[in-house]
């Protein structure tokens, strides 16, 4: 068998990325239900409902960023994938109005990979 290159590597990581579902994900471990991940997710769920929205909807586990929850994990076609941080209510809206609905990413509330909140 022969050993897999650098290329062979991203060209894999593109393949899955393009074939990721669009799709909305909240941190639902004790953590994120302790600093209000359960809100979060009903209001993000009422919210797709009133657009008609059929992006998945996903409770998931913890990312190992306790101090910044709730995180909620957008991940739309034509944009990139972005961890929210911190995230209340209001802002579950704007989520759903503007990074899904509106296809523009809020600027506020954003994790970088290197987990540093982007202000």
């Amino acid at each position: 068998m022969a050993k897999m290159t650098g290329d062979d590597l991203a060209a894999i990581k593109k393949s899955a990325a393009e074939r990721q579902p669009n799709c909305i994900k909240v941190g639902m471990s004790t953590c994120g239900i302790a600093a209000g991940a359960d809100k979060v997710y009903a209001v993000i769920e009422e919210e797709l409902k009133k657009l008609g929205s059929t992006i998945d909807l996903k409770k998931c586990g913890c990312l190992g960023m306790c101090y910044a929850e709730p995180l909620v994990e957008v991940q739309v076609e034509g944009l990139p994938r972005v961890i929210y941080c911190r995230v209340k209510e209001p802002v579950a809206r704007d989520i759903v109005r503007g990074h899904v609905a509106g296809k523009k990413i809020l600027q506020d509330h954003i994790v970088d990979m290197q987990h540093k909140e982007l202000r």
